[in-house]
């Protein structure tokens, strides 16, 4: 029954044996946030398939207005009746599992690449931190370093006898404001490629694989529906209710495989996508530093030629002075 049931070699259920009593399970953080889940999408009561004809309700094929009323009330009423009852067959499945009183369908291969992508999700979101943090670091480093030269500056203007050392020194500061300016915006760029990645790219990915994992719970609800339905009785009135549960468990089974093909594309493709985008700004990132801290002012600037980076003029309104062609 199982193997006709799964169907798929990438995947197994996998029996989670216990006693089920509370006190001897481990503490599970996740088991409120996984209940949340399966309470999050409440029924759509804002869709009909009624068409009313109006107050006048003359239109040929159009229903009269307290007929639509009452269809549109039945209709609604099926829907949370619907809602209600996939609720509870998702409830009773993940207590289940937890409690150690279930089995889940497990594609191993599947969740060890959904388990590396959280995780290189939060160590990426660590690096941006970080990056956000030198950005702020170097914008008050650019700032002191263009305060000091212009007092310099006016120093050497007013110390006849230090005239030569305050000049040179406000030089200084000013070619290592120029300099930093051109790695500020070089990790700026680096820091909002990163964030475009983390943010938008993984968290569309994670978006699909929360819709798998929840088609998952109703494919294994809906599993363990039939399968205690085909261990019954069998007589006219049990039937019935065996062939609306199999083709039940058959649509929710569709939307599991579906959902489980969406999620194995869009990893392969965030990998590749995840792989060209940080070859490109750790090059980036490594060739403006490096420079920068040798002094090499003209190697920054082909840094930022070789990205198509652009450098806001020093009176734009944000500190990055940063555009992406």
């Amino acid at each position: 029954m199982t193997d006709g049931i799964l169907g798929k070699a990438a995947t197994m259920e996998i029996p989670i044996h216990g006693n089920g009593e509370a006190g001897q399970l481990p503490e599970d953080d996740g088991l409120e946030q996984d209940l949340q889940q399966v309470m999050v999408s409440g029924p759509n009561l804002n869709e009909t398939s009624i068409v009313s004809g109006g107050y006048g309700g003359s239109g040929d094929g159009l229903i009269p207005t307290d007929e639509v009323a009452r269809g549109i009330a039945g209709e609604k009423f099926d829907i949370v009746k619907k809602w209600g009852i996939n609720t509870y067959k998702c409830t009773k499945q993940l207590l289940s599992e937890r409690f150690g009183r279930g089995s889940r369908t497990v594609d191993l291969e599947l969740e060890l690449q959904i388990e590396l992508l959280r995780e290189t999700k939060r160590k990426y979101e660590s690096v941006l931190q970080l990056g956000r943090a030198l950005t702020a670091h170097l914008y008050s480093l650019l700032q002191t370093q263009h305060a000091l030269g212009d007092a310099f500056a006016d120093l050497s203007q007013k110390s006849p006898e230090l005239q030569e050392e305050f000049g040179y020194n406000a030089e200084t500061q000013k070619l290592l404001c120029k300099n930093g300016e051109t790695l500020l915006g070089a990790v700026n760029f680096f820091v909002s490629s990163i964030n475009t990645l983390v943010t938008k790219t993984m968290e569309d990915t994670l978006m699909t694989v929360k819709q798998y994992e929840a088609a998952r719970l109703e494919y294994d609800a809906y599993r363990t529906d039939l399968e205690e339905l085909s261990l019954g009785p069998r007589d006219a009135g049990t039937r019935g209710r065996l062939e609306s549960a199999q083709a039940t468990f058959q649509a929710h089974r569709d939307k599991y495989e579906k959902l489980r093909g969406d999620v194995a594309i869009k990893l392969k493709f965030l990998e590749e996508n995840k792989i060209k985008v940080m070859h490109k700004q750790l090059l980036l990132f490594h060739n403006a530093v490096s420079a920068y801290f040798a002094g090499n002012q003209k190697q920054l600037e082909q840094t930022l030629q070789q990205f198509n980076i652009k450098l806001r003029p020093p009176g734009a309104e944000k500190p990055s002075w940063l555009e992406e062609q």
